[in-house]
């Protein structure tokens, strides 16, 4: 196929050769305009030649195995220089699976003093989120700190973004104990429950770094925008009414996530008897957080403040407890947090029970929804700092991590945007305030977690719910329901979803909004009229640009989608004979716009056509010629002239195919001048 540049050589010949017939002939020869119309022609024609012997594209086979040979071999042909230089390819591969070795090198002092202060704030705020979190997996406390620990420091090695901060999230942690409690019961039985927990750990973090290795991260795009947007603004109304178990000090409460069945609980605890000082400890302290965070966002420097506030509310809280027994006057508290570094618990993963399908159907949302949150985090703050950020990295890392983590009594991490905001607010320069942050967390688990036995569980559900108004973004649902309604569409049906259902159905209602979305753009595509923009040889919408003239006789036509198939060929069929049927009566009624003789398809939208397509193509040029017109092609894509010249099409139209609108255009205004000679 001819290159660009070898096309407007060859234009500019052509025009040159013109100019010097046109110059040389005589002005008293009656055959000038003719020849000039010939050797227009013959340069159309020469051009059109250039559209239908293009070589032949690759086939589906071929594409097949080259997008195999791609994901196997990411390498490419680079197998030779490999053998040359083994030890450099060696250490270059190294870096690549451990970005740390990569930037360890240029890794100064200054840049571990930012670090160092980033990572202490960090884990000031990790302790008590992460405890909390934990319960909202109805798990015990050190779970959360567990989680906090082990995979912060895999993915310091592994990782690419330098302000994602590790660890337990709020949304993760409710998919986990409204999805796993339905197979084992966490109070009557919360080994097997922490086992299925722990293998839900495991098959999300193979599914997250299969998703990498595979190529597999569009499965990740299915949840769009708006239907995330949507989906944690519900959760985090699910997760605000779960806490008011721990804020009331409720002691039975509903396993369902949905509002009707929460707040059904509540009111069936104030029938039983219950103590308002959870309720006045809780709000006073999530009063305080609040305010802090109020403070450090008015004042910059000042952003340490709301970073330490949970961890000095439960400091605070707890002391307040000891001192006046608090816990014997209906006051719940934490009780006994096991200590010590994290054991192993290999032994624990079950991959031969009965709910072995169920768990890796939670894996898989679990996976999604947790890759998703962490690379939406990663990217908003690698865009701030202007560095990219490797997706296929990302995945691979978070679920080695979580790999890893399944084995050390973890479960599901995945990076938060609060405890990230606050990294990045603190000065990190580099994932190592993730490593002072796990270390941090696993001292605190060697040698403080006997103090926090009074720690009130009524300050654990305030730090949650400090946590969730960043979880809400109404900015972001008023600008999606501005933009586009059907995606507000996903993101409402998402939010409605969650909290009136289940987390499931809500994830559910989101996707099939975005797939229906997706489907019913590709079976009822939009079809414009083109004209031409004055002074130009470009061809717009007549619609989008009311200065765009109409070629008399010819109608030029634009299929609004990549794709002309089974699923719509129909539709643009039946939309084209209307036009057609249209034109003819404004003919007929004389309204002098003129006969149109000439309909030009502008395929350069279509990127390819399967039978149907082509069937349908071939009805409406049957349609055209009954009615005494003629069907024309413009700027086709490889595989569909291609396809169009193996189904004989090109034949039936008269080899009507043109590099552009306007040669086909052209061609229309050329013949009738040809015919007036």
């Amino acid at each position: 196929m001819a290159s660009d540049g070898e096309s407007e050589i060859c234009l500019s010949m052509f025009s040159q050769t013109l100019q010097t017939t046109m110059a040389a002939a005589s002005p008293s020869e009656p055959c000038t305009a003719e020849e000039m119309l010939n050797l227009e022609l013959t340069g159309r024609a020469e051009r059109v030649q250039w559209v239908l012997k293009t070589p032949e594209p690759p086939g589906l086979w071929q594409e097949l195995m080259d997008s195999l040979w791609e994901t196997a071999f990411p390498l490419g042909n680079n197998f030779s220089s490999l053998k040359k230089q083994p030890t450099t390819h060696a250490i270059s591969v190294l870096q690549g699976i451990f970005p740390i070795l990569q930037w360890c090198r240029n890794y100064k002092a200054t840049k571990f003093k930012k670090d160092l202060m980033a990572g202490l704030t960090l884990a000031s705020l990790s302790i008590p989120q992460s405890i909390g979190y934990a319960t909202l997996a109805k798990l015990d406390p050190q779970f959360g700190l567990y989680t906090s620990s082990i995979p912060p420091l895999i993915y310091a090695l592994m990782g690419t973004s330098r302000e994602i901060a590790i660890g337990p999230v709020a949304v993760v942690s409710l998919l986990l104990s409204s999805m796993i409690p339905r197979l084992e019961d966490p109070v009557e039985n919360p080994i097997a429950y922490r086992k299925l927990v722990f293998t839900t750990t495991f098959l999300a973090g193979i599914f997250q770094a299969a998703f990498a290795l595979l190529r597999l991260g569009f499965l990740v795009d299915f949840l769009s925008h708006a239907a995330l947007v949507g989906f944690m603004a519900g959760a985090a109304v699910v997760i605000s009414l779960q806490q008011l178990k721990g804020l009331l000090g409720i002691s039975h409460f509903t396993n369902k996530t949905d509002i009707i069945s929460v707040l059904e609980a509540v009111w069936r605890s104030f029938h039983h008897a219950w103590s308002p000082y959870n309720f006045i400890l809780g709000c006073s302290f999530l009063s305080f957080i609040l305010t802090t965070r109020f403070v450090g966002k008015r004042n910059r420097k000042l952003f340490w403040l709301p970073a330490i506030a949970p961890l000095v509310s439960v400091i605070l809280s707890t002391l307040i407890v000891f001192l006046t027994r608090a816990d014997k006057h209906g006051v719940k508290i934490v009780k006994h947090i096991k200590g010590g570094f994290n054991p192993s618990s290999v032994h624990q993963l079950q991959f031969a029970g009965p709910h072995i399908g169920e768990i890796a159907k939670i894996a898989l949302v679990v996976a999604i929804i947790a890759l998703t949150e962490a690379i939406a985090v990663g990217r908003s703050f690698a865009s701030m700092k202007g560095y990219h950020l490797d997706g296929n990295k990302e995945m691979v890392a978070m679920g080695i991590m979580n790999i890893v983590g399944s084995m050390t009594s973890c479960y599901v991490a995945t990076g938060s945007f609060s405890r990230s905001a606050v990294n990045f607010s603190a000065g990190c320069e580099t994932a190592v305030s993730n490593i002072v942050m796990a270390i941090t967390v696993l001292i605190s688990l060697q040698l403080f977690t006997k103090l926090l036995y009074y720690t009130p569980t009524a300050i654990l559900a305030s730090i949650i719910l400090s946590a969730l108004p960043g979880l809400i973004d109404i900015s972001e649902a008023y600008k999606i329901w501005k933009v586009d309604k059907l995606d507000f569409l996903a993101c409402i049906g998402a939010f409605l979803g969650v909290m009136f259902a289940s987390v499931e159905i809500g994830l559910i209602v989101a996707i099939a909004i975005s797939f229906a979305k997706i489907i019913l753009n590709a079976i009822r595509p939009g079809i414009e009229t083109l004209g031409r923009l004055p002074g130009t040889n470009m061809f717009c919408d007549v619609d989008q640009y009311p200065m765009a003239i109409p070629s008399p006789g010819v109608m030029v036509i634009r299929v609004k989608s990549a794709l002309l198939c089974f699923a719509n060929a129909s539709f643009i069929r039946e939309r084209i004979m209307m036009w057609m049927a249209e034109e003819e009566e404004d003919n007929n009624k004389g309204s002098g716009k003129g006969r149109t003789q000439l309909v030009v398809l502008d395929m350069s939208n279509l990127m390819n056509i399967d039978t149907s397509g082509i069937a349908s193509l071939e009805e409406v040029h049957k349609q055209l010629v009954s009615r005494g017109m003629e069907l024309a092609i413009a700027n086709p894509r490889w595989q569909v002239i291609h396809k169009l010249k193996l189904a004989k099409f090109v034949d039936k139209i008269g080899g009507k195919i043109f590099v552009s609108v306007a040669e086909a255009v052209d061609e229309c205004s050329t013949i009738k001048i040809m015919t007036t000679i």
